[in-house]
């Protein structure tokens, strides 16, 4: 029986966070701490323009931290460096104090400590828009340790926010894209539940109001204790994910770079060339494999499919090209750039191919008769085995 994997939002769901009271005593506490810096009308429009960057943000090179600093010091005109110490300060001694403003889920640990019993693989898919000290603050104050998780999503990690199905397709990569059923558990509709869905998949929308309303969008629903109850009910295989449709697609194939650049950062030369075992590949021969296969064969078959009306699609072997063009002796970092602005280009096609022509036919030379969402669907297809790769390869580093 494959292990469940539970995506958790964590602002009124694990956290009962009162955003509408949070949010305010936040900003005028950081517009305190920066007084002698900047003018705190001034720092509040910095702190919503990066906000709302970060939120509109599809750009998979660039973590939500780079997008954020970028715009939030450039309107500040206030290098980084200088700004940077006080607002470390500010999340070490004065943020802790509004957890006063929260308070503790009832359910809440008694669900984790179940759904840890149960060995399920747990993230907290929080909406990364804060820096990890606070995620971990707000943790803390949900009564949890931040290192009883496998992953916390926090804007120096990640590349999109919960608006976008990508950020749930990034969570699943850096988990080495789990093969068994998936839930996303969360108490927004907008930002929990119908982007995971529009991922394909299977979502709980925590409610404490459950019977006083009903909304298909947001079934099954309850409280944490209805979840621990409904999950002890049912045969889990209808929470495995389903990638077939046109949105699900494109935000896997936009999560793959996000996820790589993720798990690869900061890697030294001797890491991109280790090899686990004599036949599997090098992190660099990997990279290499995925950038020279998004340019010659998926930009090959788009093309096809632009220039003829019911194309034939070869699939080339590219399994010799590992030894035939010496991979191991690239350079891994720029490879995975090149795989970056190769994803781009791809991406780029792609938007630019009108919904309807998604059902366009073909015949694959492997899997026979098949229509341009399916072959698509390979690419994203191959994306998560070879992140499955690398991730399992960096656990044995």
């Amino acid at each position: 029986m494959m292990t469940l994997t539970l995506l958790l939002d964590l602002d009124d769901t694990l956290l009962n966070t009162n955003l509408q009271a949070f949010i305010p005593a936040y900003f005028q506490a950081l517009s305190k701490e920066l007084t002698p810096y900047v003018a705190p009308e001034v720092m509040i429009r910095a702190l919503l323009a990066g906000t709302n960057l970060m939120n509109t943000s599809e750009d998979f090179s660039r973590t939500l931290e780079t997008v954020f600093s970028s715009e939030f010091y450039s309107r500040l005109n206030i290098p980084q460096c200088e700004l940077e110490p006080a607002i470390e300060a500010f999340y070490d001694n004065v943020f802790p104090n509004l957890g006063g403003l929260t308070t503790q889920v009832s359910d809440a640990k008694r669900f984790i400590d179940w759904a840890t019993a149960k060995g399920y693989r747990i993230a907290i898919a929080t909406d990364p828009l804060f820096p990890s000290k606070a995620t971990f603050h707000r943790l803390r104050w949900a009564g949890f340790d931040p290192q009883q998780f496998e992953i916390v999503s926090t804007f120096e990690q990640f590349h999109f926010t919960k608006t976008h199905p990508a950020y749930y397709a990034e969570v699943l990569g850096r988990m080495g894209w789990p093969e068994g059923p998936v839930l996303m558990v969360g108490n927004d509709l907008e930002r929990d539940i119908a982007p995971a869905k529009k991922l394909g998949l299977a979502a709980f929308h925590v409610d404490v109001e459950s019977a006083s309303s009903l909304n298909d969008e947001a079934q099954p629903r309850g409280n944490l204790s209805d979840l621990i109850r409904w999950l002890e009910s049912i045969d889990h295989s209808p929470l495995m994910p389903s990638f077939k449709t046109m949105d699900s697609v494109l935000a896997l194939l936009t999560a793959t770079p996000a996820t790589l650049n993720g798990l690869l950062s900061g890697l030294d030369a001797a890491a991109w060339s280790l090899k686990t075992t004599h036949d599997d590949w090098s992190l660099t021969e990997l990279i290499c494999h995925l950038r020279d296969t998004e340019r010659e064969i998926h930009h090959m078959q788009i093309g096809l499919f632009r220039e003829q009306n019911e194309p034939f699609i070869p699939r080339p072997d590219t399994s010799v090209w590992a030894s035939q063009r010496d991979y191991l002796h690239e350079d891994g970092a720029l490879a995975l750039k090149e795989f970056n602005d190769a994803r781009r280009e791809t991406l780029d096609l792609l938007k630019n191919i009108a919904r309807e022509d998604w059902e366009r036919k073909a015949r694959h030379a492997i899997f026979g008769p098949t229509n341009f969402l399916e072959v698509i669907s390979f690419v994203a297809d191959h994306d998560r085995m070879h992140i499955q790769q690398a991730w399992t390869a960096l656990r044995k580093m």
